[in-house]
């Protein structure tokens, strides 16, 4: 099943202005609301709450496919979400991604999404290029984001492009 971008975040949330420190934080807590409650028993954020305690997502195939609301990469990273691993992502989504600067979107040519489950503990290290399930021991080789990294390291596209001298810093 593709996870679209009314999944990750409802049209309804997207009168929320991430500008704003109280209502991006308000956005984080919506992500990934729109999941069907029959498929995904557990919650990204947990009822309540404002923050996820899952830092890593895990996708199939598609990733974010659906409309090109840049407030979707911007409520799982809001959400405190930092890495996103999938087979493959529609690409306004990977663009969001690195324009926003608030999640990796990495792939994998292994189908975890099928094999990983909820709450077990992993770590994506970024310089191997690897998912490492500490619970199994498991390890899934990523592909590496290439010249998408430095521009989401750098917190997005026009932080990016300050840092790089292509624009000049707002005074």
């Amino acid at each position: 099943m593709n996870i679209d971008t009314d999944q990750i975040i409802p049209a309804e949330y997207l009168t929320l202005v991430p500008s704003k420190p109280d209502e991006y934080e308000k956005l984080g807590s919506y992500a990934m609301i729109g999941l069907p409650d029959d498929e995904y028993k557990t919650p990204y954020v947990a009822e309540g709450e404002m923050k996820t305690k899952y830092t890593v997502l895990i996708g199939g195939q598609n990733f974010g496919c659906g409309s090109s609301r840049e407030h979707a990469p911007v409520a799982i990273g809001a959400a405190g979400g930092q890495v996103v691993v999938a087979e493959s992502y529609a690409r306004i989504f990977f663009r969001n991604c690195m324009s926003t600067g608030e999640l990796y979107p990495v792939e994998t040519d292994a189908r975890i999404c099928e094999e990983l489950k909820t709450g077990e503990d992993v770590t994506v290290d970024m310089e191997a290029n690897v998912l490492i399930n500490h619970t199994t021991g498991k390890e899934y080789p990523l592909k590496p984001l290439g010249d998408a990294g430095p521009v989401i390291d750098a917190g997005g596209l026009f932080d990016y492009a300050r840092q790089q001298g292509m624009i000049k810093s707002a005074v």
